[in-house]
Parts: structure tokens; C-alpha cells; sequence
């Protein structure tokens, strides 16, 4: 390849990287870069080939993971996401035979449904919801509640 060419495949990989904001292809854009030094260098295109490859793998194996952590630890959940941990009242009584059960959280009614599918939970009863799933909330009768 020649540098340019590799100048080109660099540019398309951080202007998709800028539209993704997945940490995927900033990755290959290090091994094009790889490859580009190698270009200039005179290496054969081979060689540049094995160093994208090469250096692209490394970077995405080994350094992937610590962004990921580092630059996605301020990610708050928010919506759906937020509910699960949160205590909620029961407001209709919660039985999954009959299909019923409505409850309260942060003032806004959902359709709920118990964890344990025998179990049979009554109005007033203070539940967490562990997790929603499509629009009813998945819940347990809180532990001091028992």
C-alpha cells in the first residue's frame, strides 16, 4: 500500500469512530497508523499487513478494556435503566396466574409482576423491583417486609 492509501483508511477510521463513540475502531485507525510509519519506511505491504493487523489486535486486547472502564465510569443509568434496586408500593395486588399487579415508583404507575412466580404479593406491600422487562417491572417483597 502506499501512504496515502493508509492515510485514507486512518481518517475513515476515526471519522466513524467520532460518529460510533464505541472505542472499536480507534483501534485499527493505531495499527493503519502502524502501517503508514512501516509505508514511509519502505517496508513491503506484507509487512505493513502483519504490523495493522498486529498492532490493531494488541491495542484492542490490552488497552480496550481500561478505556472502557476509565471513560464509561460517569455513565449514569437513567430511565428503565435506573429502576432496578428501587423500592416501589404495591398498589393492585400482584398475582402472575391472574396476570394482575400494579405498583407505585417515584410516583408513577407499572405494570409488575412477582420474581417468584407463586408468590402472591398485597396492596400496600413496599417491593424492589429487581429489573424490567418490556413494560412490567420484575419485583421481590422487600426483605423487612417479610
Amino acid at each position: 500500500m502506499n501512504p496515502v492509501s493508509w492515510l485514507i483508511l486512518i481518517i475513515v477510521l476515526l471519522i466513524i469512530e467520532i460518529i460510533t463513540l464505541g472505542l472499536t475502531t480507534i483501534w485499527f485507525a493505531g495499527g493503519a497508523l502502524a502501517g503508514f510509519v512501516l509505508c514511509i519506511l519502505g517496508a513491503g505491504w506484507q509487512i505493513q499487513a502483519v504490523a495493522f493487523l498486529a498492532v490493531s489486535f494488541l491495542l484492542l486486547v490490552f488497552t480496550r478494556p481500561w478505556a472502557v472502564k476509565y471513560l464509561n465510569s460517569k455513565t449514569v443509568k437513567t430511565n428503565v435503566d435506573s429502576l432496578a434496586g428501587k423500592t416501589a408500593m404495591v398498589t393492585e395486588t400482584i398475582d402472575n396466574e391472574k396476570q394482575t399487579g400494579c405498583i407505585l415508583i417515584g410516583g408513577q404507575p407499572w405494570t409488575a409482576r412477582s420474581a417468584d412466580d407463586h408468590e402472591v404479593i398485597p396492596v400496600d406491600t413496599v417491593v424492589v423491583v429487581e429489573k424490567i422487562v418490556g413494560v412490567k417491572a420484575l419485583v421481590r417483597i422487600k426483605k423487612e417486609e417479610k
